[in-house]
């Protein structure tokens, strides 16, 4: 298999930060994430807690890249969606 060409993307509140990057075959998901240099830029990215997925379907750090693809790092819940709804109703 020939070199990958991949997409990482992290959303942020207000837009997103992307950045192309070409791995070696067989790259992972996590060696994508690293070589795109997303986590120097964004320190509160924490791979053991932030999922990850693949055109919005969720993937472990450990999961092969395939060229073309869209590695997604997912932020965590700002508040829990019971609470913001439950918080919702009374407003009204």
């Amino acid at each position: 298999m020939a070199a990958a060409t991949v997409e990482v993307v992290y959303a942020l509140p207000r837009g997103h930060d992307a950045v192309t990057v070409r791995l070696p075959a067989h790259a992972t998901l996590r060696e994508a994430i690293v070589a795109s240099g997303i986590l120097e830029r964004h320190p509160e990215i924490d791979l053991a807690r932030h999922k990850v997925g693949v055109f919005g379907k969720t993937r472990r750090l450990d999961d092969p890249v395939s060229p073309g693809e869209r590695v997604e790092i997912y932020r965590l819940l700002a508040a829990d969606p019971k609470e913001a709804r439950r918080r919702r109703a009374q407003k009204r």
